[in-house]
């Protein structure tokens, strides 16, 4: 519901809200009926019958409703009475106030909007004090209809608005649009000017029909909704925004195209190519080329944006300090944002720029693409006060009012785990059988990353063969500059803090706390099979302490198990029976990996899973298997 109340607009989203042609009162579908004003009650009954699927025909008594939904199509500032409004109730001049982004809703339902339609469904979130008054959609990609734009226009005048403001992308639509609705609304007496966003750095000699409006359109919606909070009149906002959209350039790029619903996709890109310079309605770009690292990428797009020999080009000296707006334009991960983010923010500081605030996150989107847009603004000490200052604008994100340049992104250990560095440790007799025996282990885990990752994919997130592979190049180039040392518990303390650091993931944890527990029992002097026997035992016991798993719960310790349950045959083994005992723990421990196909998981990222999705072996399980394996060959090989 929405009435007029000592001049303040009351927003209630319950009910689609409508207004009579023939007293400019307002009043609701309920209200109407019993209303005195002149509108045709045919057409209020047909509206009934209309509620919840959009507006009556033109011509039927009742202006379009504003209600609270889709993108904006313009900006409309009103003055300062209003609901959210705060302190300065009298202060004269332009102020923004909330109204609700408009559905067009005509007799088939569809919503309409305007450029950047209704895909975005963070756009409502624009309207609010310190922002947006009001925002009307229209199809998707198209521009909306003149008279839905100055319905929201006589809605603010109505309401008291000493002026309103259209913020305009440049599109013909648009401009065409919101420039009939424009001059309708002063042949009502409404004071309206308009600021048209160009902001499109693609083209090197753009067309008589200039750069296009892009993700820029938001920060000056910001900037221009933080002057009129503050009071300023309607020729000095235009003034301000104009000057500040000299010094903004946006680009684009992305690695597919975007789909219409029910349509076909807007352009053809090959698999392992991106499309530069491409706008939000689907358009293709002004260059194609092979997929890159987002550093490249990156860099290549402020390039293109800085091209001294380019029209379009964003002039941007040493020194400039610079607002930095990472757009998703719609299918990116939060990662790949915060790749592109940070590759952003880096390229930038090496050009000496420096960068005073950032925002990531989908702000203008197109549909489905997968691609961003990264804007530039050049930011002076007042623009920034602007930037800052607060909005109720929901959609806005919480920035921090600090300089992005010059903090620390990474952080570095300050310590060295004890012992993984240490080559002060003296080799022994049994040393050049170990190094072997770690060199097989490598070798194989290597050999096993991608059979490891498919059983994993099936079971947990895709990734165990990567991480032993991980842990195993960790060794790798441990071994290449490190002795062996000959008291096999100083090594297990070596491999234990070098797991911990390198390999990652829960297997990182394991590993280390089972190395970590078996290395108190390989003392020096204990290096014999019975010490091995004891230190295997104590390794598993660590595992199952810490980690909640045992035996027949689908994990690495149904290889680990049995295996252990008969190395501990070796404190009774005869001289030279050592390697029998080995072969029948690494045949155990593999019976162990396989019996796993038909376990149901009670542990682990698998007891996720249902049941009879998992038909294959536990990755973990087959990891131990396979090491023992290795030990195993490295052991029966000849030494010299």
């Amino acid at each position: 519901m929405l009435k007029t109340i000592n001049s303040t607009v009351k927003i209630c989203s319950m009910n689609t809200i409508w207004q009579c042609l023939c007293q400019d009162r307002i009043c609701d579908l309920e209200d109407h009926i019993d209303c005195k004003c002149s509108a045709p009650k045919e057409a209020d009954q047909r509206c009934r019958g209309l509620r919840g699927r959009g507006s009556v025909r033109p011509g039927e008594g009742l202006r379009r409703p504003v209600s609270a939904a889709g993108p904006p199509g313009g900006v409309a500032l009103r003055p300062g009475s209003g609901e959210g409004q705060s302190g300065a109730a009298g202060r004269r001049g332009v102020r923004t106030r909330a109204c609700a982004r408009g559905y067009d809703r005509r007799l088939t339902g569809s919503p309409r909007s305007d450029g950047l339609s209704l895909f975005d469904t963070l756009r409502p979130g624009y309207v609010g004090a310190g922002m947006l008054s009001a925002a009307v959609a229209g199809a998707v990609f198209a521009s909306p209809p003149p008279a839905s734009i100055l319905a929201a226009i006589l809605r603010l005048h109505s309401a008291g608005a000493s002026g309103v403001l259209l913020v305009v992308k440049n599109y013909t639509g648009d401009r065409l649009n919101f420039g009939l609705a424009a001059e309708q609304a002063r042949n009502h007496g409404v004071d309206v000017d308009t600021v048209v966003v160009a902001d499109d750095c693609a083209f090197a000699s753009p067309s008589k029909a200039g750069k296009r409006g892009l993700c820029g359109t938001i920060l000056i919606h910001k900037l221009a909704g933080a002057l009129a909070e503050e009071g300023c009149s309607l020729v000095q906002i235009v003034t301000r925004v104009t000057e500040v959209l000299q010094g903004t350039g946006t680009l684009g790029v992305s690695l597919s195209p975007c789909s219409v619903p029910g349509c076909r996709p807007s352009f053809e890109l090959p698999p392992g190519d991106m499309e530069l310079g491409l706008g939000i309605h689907g358009e293709p770009g002004v260059k194609r080329s092979k997929v890159a690292s987002a550093d490249e990428v990156v860099s290549a797009m402020i390039d293109h944006m800085t091209n001294a020999a380019s029209q379009s080009s964003l002039h941007l000296r040493t020194g400039d300090a610079l607002v930095v707006c990472v757009n998703n334009l719609g299918a990116l991960s939060r990662l790949e944002m915060a790749v592109v983010t940070r590759a952003a923010i880096v390229c930038l500081e090496n050009r000496g720029m420096l960068v005073a605030r950032v925002m990531a996150g989908s702000f203008m989107t197109s549909l489905e693409m997968a691609g961003m847009s990264l804007t530039l603004m050049r930011a002076s000490p007042e623009i920034l006060r602007l930037f800052d200052a607060k909005t109720s604008a929901p959609a806005w994100p919480n920035l921090s009012s600090g300089c992005a340049s010059g903090r620390a992104y990474l952080t570095d250990p300050t310590t060295v785990p004890a012992g993984a560095h240490d080559d002060k440790l003296p080799e022994g007799p049994h040393s050049p059988v170990m190094r072997k025996a770690l060199e097989r282990v490598c070798s194989t885990l290597l050999e096993y990353q991608e059979e490891l990752n498919a059983l994993d994919r099936a079971s947990g997130d895709g990734d165990c063969g990567n991480t032993h592979a991980q842990g195993a190049r960790a060794i790798q180039v441990w071994l290449q500059s490190h002795v062996v040392p000959g008291c096999p518990g100083q090594l297990l303390s070596a491999l234990a803090a070098l797991v911990q650091e390198k390999m990652g993931g829960s297997s990182g944890a394991l590993y280390s706390l089972f190395l970590t527990a078996a290395s108190g029992h390989m003392t020096e002097g204990r290096s014999q099979a019975a010490a091995w026997a004891s230190a295997t035992y104590a390794g598993m016991q660590a595992m199952k302490r810490y980690g909640g798993a045992d035996l027949g719960d689908r994990t690495m310790l149904d290889a680990l198990y049995p295996a252990v349950d008969e190395l501990m045959k070796l404190n009774g083994a005869s001289p030279g029976g050592e390697i029998a005992v080995l072969k029948a723990a690494v045949q155990k421990a593999a019976a162990g990996a396989e019996s796993t196909r038909s376990l149901a998981a009670k542990a682990g990222r698998a007891s996720y899973i249902a049941a009879e999705r998992l038909t294959l072996p536990d990755p973990g399980a087959k990891a131990v298997a396979a090491i023992l394996s290795a030990v195993l060959e490295a052991l029966e090989e000849p030494h010299l």
